[in-house]
């Protein structure tokens, strides 16, 4: 006796919805804005220990030559910006064969790049500063970067394959 197969056998989700509803952009957006906003609050959570733990946030900025304290809106803001602009361009994969792995990868690779930011400081700028600026890109990856890449999977051709 053979297993029974059902249509979703082919999908990156356990059950996905029907063939006439496979993602698209809007399903990203929608993604994005939700992990990008958690991603943001905890982000912002974090920024908050760290305040109450002494770490001062400060940073130069380009332009500058004296150090800035982070502003606290930014920890909530910018990780939502960041999914949304990475959904959209995550857009460009769908229905394209290995849309799954080509935004996992391109979004980790994004990730990774943006870690230069807080490590490539001026050294007048603390280490503790620089580890805890570090963790909100990893909360942001983590959220965002699995889910867009999964909606994105579920749109490659044959993800809703007919069973045989």
């Amino acid at each position: 006796m053979s297993p029974v197969s059902a249509p979703w056998d082919g999908s990156v989700t356990p059950v996905p919805p029907p063939a006439s509803a496979a993602p698209h952009t809007s399903n990203l957006v929608y993604a994005a804005v939700v992990t990008g906003a958690w991603s943001g609050v905890l982000s912002l959570a974090i920024y908050g220990l760290g305040r109450l733990l002494g770490v001062p946030f400060e940073v130069t900025v380009p332009g500058s030559d004296s150090l800035q304290v982070v502003p606290w809106v930014l920890m909530l803001v910018v990780p939502l910006l960041a999914a949304v602009v990475g959904a959209l361009l995550s857009a460009l994969a769908l229905g394209r064969r290995h849309a799954q792995r080509i935004v996992f990868w391109a979004g980790t690779a994004i990730a990774v790049l943006s870690c230069a930011s807080p490590l490539l400081q001026p050294a007048d700028v603390l280490w503790s500063t620089r580890i805890w600026l570090l963790i909100p890109h990893i909360i942001t990856w983590v959220l965002v970067v699995p889910q867009i890449a999964r909606i994105a999977g579920d749109s490659e051709p044959g993800a809703y394959a007919p069973a045989p």
